[in-house]
């Protein structure tokens, strides 16, 4: 009897298309909401369009550049335009339509936060695929999620958030550890990274429900 053809992925079921397939769309997407991150930052500072441009483009791939030069290889939106492109589309979109944008600040924020945690686990996983310590890839994931949004303050005379009593690169440090250990556990598929992923989500908007906070030092 002949084996079935397998259905490619585009026919397949939502639920059953594997996480790797759909890091592309996610690298977009998670490109995207950053930047208009860094496009309402920018305005609020009341900088040009061009400044505008810098601090969103600083705050979607600044991460992801660091994360590569460190690991010394060519930086994720060189090797894709797409990813730039992203970046001044998503400018363009939030000053036209700069306060249609504002009104959706709370759908941001999960998209943010689902941002920072895929962005997490998936700059590990590229850092684990290149060779380095565990220890190392945790740091290049966080690096990878967080360290856009420290340039961006910085830029824009800010104290970095994570640098604030609030929860932010705490939450992606566990999520990737607890990444690192599902690994070395007999899981099957994306379950790990979907684990990871969810934790580092449920501690984000746990911590800014519940006003979860570090005490400043005195």
């Amino acid at each position: 009897m002949l084996p079935m053809p397998q259905l490619p992925i585009t026919d397949l079921p939502i639920s059953e298309i594997p996480v790797s397939a759909l890091i592309p769309a996610i690298d977009i997407l998670g490109t995207f909401v950053f930047a208009i991150s860094g496009t309402l930052t920018a305005a609020s500072k009341k900088l040009d369009p061009f400044g505008a441009s810098v601090i969103a483009f600083v705050t979607a791939l600044g991460g992801g550049t660091l994360r590569d030069l460190l690991l010394d290889v060519r930086p994720v939106w060189v090797q894709d335009e797409k990813l730039l492109i992203t970046v001044f589309v998503s400018v363009m979109v939030t000053l036209l339509f700069r306060k249609q944008v504002e009104k959706y600040r709370k759908t941001m924020f999960i998209f943010d936060t689902i941002g920072i945690a895929m962005f997490t686990i998936l700059g590990m996983d590229k850092a684990l695929r290149m060779g380095v310590s565990p220890v190392i890839a945790l740091v290049m994931g966080v690096v990878s999620a967080v360290f856009g949004g420290v340039v961006r303050d910085i830029l824009c005379n800010d104290i970095p958030l994570i640098f604030r009593r609030e929860i932010y690169a705490t939450a992606c440090l566990a999520g990737g550890v607890a990444y690192l250990v599902m690994r070395k556990a007999p899981l099957s598929g994306d379950i790990p990274i979907l684990v990871a992923v969810a934790i580092i989500i449920l501690i984000r908007v746990l911590a800014v429900k519940l006003k979860w906070a570090f005490p400043n030092l005195s």
